[in-house]
């Protein structure tokens, strides 16, 4: 069951926040679906497939939803959890969320099982544009920062993009979506805290290799604020447009409470606040600053 939702009442956009949103950015539906498996990934993080109709089926990558988080014993989450989109089957009526637990909210999702309902509000936010004139890509992400990545190389794949995939995380047991991104045919580089090999001076390496060989007409980031300055650095550099998807806490998911208000550079030097729910929550890589 879906329950559609007008564009909320928030008055004219404050000055600063220059992006307005695109045609149909607010054909989001708070949606009641149903868990179809819930099933731990590994010691962190958990694969949550639903059954869903409607809006919901037309996300796209780097789109998020607002999920209601069921109360437990022990916890009771008040507001929603923003959650990228992992995948989307809109002929399976299917979507598909990656989440790390780390509170209340997530304790709680993980409590779910197969025949529970759960309300998911959205799509929501801009996701991944990608320009016809690119050939490469490269995609860097940690943590759960995969999962929204992950949607992204399977685009760029159907529209004859190579991809790039360098993959971050604390050991390669906690590495996911490795299948994902090489069933789209993406290059992937695995590097760990574990072995060294995440070191941010090795990943400047790596990214300068695919530059040098002409494997990345554009670069995108996810998950780590560390290896987005990285990228960013490097971007600049060499005149490399870029993407990143941001994660921040927020309440609406609608852009009314204005409690996702991040700082963002200007090509004129000027600071900008913008709302990392509506105007995003994927910004150009030169825009971004550290969090």
């Amino acid at each position: 069951m879906t329950t559609l939702l007008s564009p909320p009442l928030i008055g004219p956009a404050p000055s600063t926040l220059r992006r307005p949103p695109p045609p149909g950015a607010f054909d989001v539906a708070d949606t009641q679906a149903t868990v179809m498996s819930n099933i731990p990934m590994n010691a962190d993080y958990c694969h949550m497939v639903l059954e869903a109709d409607g809006v919901a089926l037309t996300a796209t990558a780097g789109q998020f939803f607002n999920i209601a988080c069921p109360a437990t014993p022990n916890d009771m989450p008040y507001l929603r959890r923003p959650m990228s989109v992992y995948r989307v089957l809109p002929a399976a009526g299917r979507i598909e969320f990656l989440y790390k637990v780390t509170g209340a909210g997530t304790r709680g999702l993980a409590t779910l099982q197969p025949g529970d309902g759960i309300a998911i509000l959205g799509p929501l936010g801009n996701g991944f544009t990608l320009d016809a004139g690119w050939r490469n890509i490269v995609v860097l992400g940690r943590g759960v920062g995969l999962a929204t990545l992950a949607p992204l190389a399977e685009l760029a794949a159907e529209r004859g993009v190579g991809v790039t995939a360098i993959l971050s995380a604390r050991s390669r047991a906690l590495v996911m979506s490795v299948e994902r991104f090489a069933d789209c045919g993406a290059r992937v580089e695995v590097v760990t805290d574990q072995d060294g090999s995440s070191d941010p001076a090795h990943v400047e390496r790596l990214l300068r290799r695919l530059v040098a060989a002409g494997h990345a007409d554009a670069f995108f980031t996810c998950g780590s604020n560390r290896l987005m300055l990285l990228m960013k650095r490097v971007a600049a550099e060499f005149g490399i447009p870029g993407q990143v998807a941001m994660e921040q806490q927020m309440a609406c998911g609608l852009g009314m409470c204005f409690c996702c208000v991040r700082n963002f550079e200007t090509a004129d030097g000027d600071v900008e606040q913008r709302r990392v729910c509506s105007e995003g929550p994927v910004f150009a890589l030169a825009e971004a600053t550290s969090w």
